[in-house]
């Protein structure tokens, strides 16, 4: 029979413990920004004209603005239905909704909260500031503490057991630091204003980049040019449209066909294929690597600070050398797996059809990368062999990817003469309940990150 009384007990020292409110806070605060970011997105949608005649449901368009805004690319309504104001309202969506963007909210969050501790510091200590860490995270904010310390830190660390006494109120396992000066908490300090300077630069600077390559490719290459011209598309609210939706690793694309449309040209794709991971699983290691570089070129002790103390700087898309390099390999290897598959078993298939080879290899490339995260397609999934289908739920479970196999009147399984083919995925089919459970997943698979333990690949600790 289970002990209830224990269970009560481990229930209360959890929800007690500063960690579960800390992480309980910002889970709620980043529910309610993409809530009201998703509401933000609904009502400029309404209000706005569509290209068409067609005009979505309420419904459809709150659920398109959800999906918009958590990354996730959950297709209810054509894209080329959206007007060339919407399409740039959709930009915005996924600009402010993509994990990098949130990330420098969340870190400049932080330098506020670091800045107020040392402001207070300053003024009614004169020596030391002690810090509690509870379970390796800091309580005014997220900064963890490393298990061991170089003799280079400037920092006193001792075990609480020989403090406890003194201390009632410090739960079994915490740490303590003790700053020896103002100084150090000053570095940290500008170290934090560094690292957000450096994650912006790396933010704005490759989506004009992307934005500016796609734009030449679209205004030089007369097949790709041909294909936004017959669709009525701004080239430049495409190029703007795509590099924000991949680099936020959404998969939106304002076609209706999504990449489909551009299976053949090459040099697009490849454009394209470098936002898929620099938006998303190899954020952190191309960080690390940009700060590695400033470091050699400035010789500011700020970026070596950060390099140092990656774990105590608490911002969780700066890792250490170590686990950065099991990143990129975890991200490599799991792409040749994918691509070794995938080509041996759909090389030689109908959807490989007018594709040369060259084009066979870069398409197969991109598609399976996307199947990671960003969710666009070269291939209509729907064609694809089981064994592929399953491997690609394998690589996302609700991972924000927005892959579907569509939806064909003539795959019913008792004919309706009422049924007509749109380009939507599946989900755009199902009933308002059906796709409210789909937002809810949404939502909480965009927080995914505060899940037990989630996150927690390499546990190198």
């Amino acid at each position: 029979m289970m002990n209830f009384s224990l269970f009560g007990r481990k229930l209360q020292h959890l929800c007690s413990s500063p960690y579960f409110h800390l992480n309980f806070s910002s889970f709620f605060i980043q529910l309610c920004y993409f809530m009201i970011l998703s509401l933000f997105g609904y009502l400029g949608l309404k209000i706005s004209k569509t290209r068409t005649h067609i005009k979505p449901n309420d419904f459809d368009l709150f659920y398109t603005s959800v999906s918009t805004s958590t990354v996730s690319s959950m297709t209810a309504v054509e894209m080329e239905v959206f007007s060339n104001s919407q399409l740039i309202l959709m930009t915005f969506l996924m600009f402010v909704g993509g994990e990098v963007f949130t990330s420098l909210l969340e870190l400049i969050f932080a330098r506020f909260s670091n800045n107020n501790n040392y402001n207070n510091s300053s003024t009614s200590m004169k020596n030391s500031l002690p810090i509690k860490v509870v379970n390796d995270q800091i309580e005014l904010g997220l900064v963890s503490i490393p298990n061991h310390h170089s003799s280079q830190d400037h920092k006193q660390v001792n075990d609480v057991n020989g403090i406890n006494n003194n201390n009632n109120n410090v739960p079994s396992g915490t740490t303590i630091v003790s700053y020896n000066n103002n100084k150090d908490m000053l570095l940290r300090s500008n170290s934090l204003k560094y690292l957000s300077h450096v994650v912006l630069g790396y933010f704005l600077l490759l989506q004009f980049v992307g934005t500016f390559l796609v734009s030449m490719y679209m205004s030089f290459i007369p097949s790709a040019k041909q294909v936004l011209r017959e669709k009525g598309i701004k080239t430049l609210t495409f190029s703007l449209f795509t590099i924000v939706s991949t680099f936020a690793s959404c998969g939106y694309v304002p076609t209706n066909e999504n990449m489909i449309v551009f299976k053949k040209n090459s040099g697009l794709l490849l454009i394209i294929l470098p936002y898929i991971l620099l938006g998303n699983t190899l954020y952190a290691p191309c960080l690390r690597f940009v700060i590695w570089v400033l470091e050699k070129i400035t010789k500011r002790e700020e970026f070596s600070y950060l390099l140092k103390n990656s774990k105590e700087i608490g911002f969780g898309h700066l890792l250490p050398p170590l686990h950065s390099w099991l990143l990129v390999a975890t991200v490599l290897g799991f792409n040749i797996i994918q691509f070794v598959i995938f080509c041996s078993m759909e090389w030689g298939t109908q959807i490989m059809d007018g594709l040369n080879p060259y084009q066979k290899f870069v398409a197969s490339l991109f598609q399976i990368t996307n199947a990671r995260h960003s969710g666009e397609s070269v291939f209509d999934l729907s064609t694809i062999s089981s064994a592929i289908l399953v491997l690609f739920v394998v690589m996302i479970a609700y991972g924000n990817v927005g892959f579907s196999m569509g939806y064909s009147c003539g795959r019913q399984l008792k004919a309706n003469g009422s049924c007509k083919d749109l380009w939507v995925g599946f989900s755009g089919k199902w009933s308002n309940k059906g796709k409210f459970i789909l937002i809810l997943v949404m939502f909480f698979g965009r927080l995914k990150k505060f899940n037990m333990k989630g996150g927690k690949a390499w546990d190198l600790s």
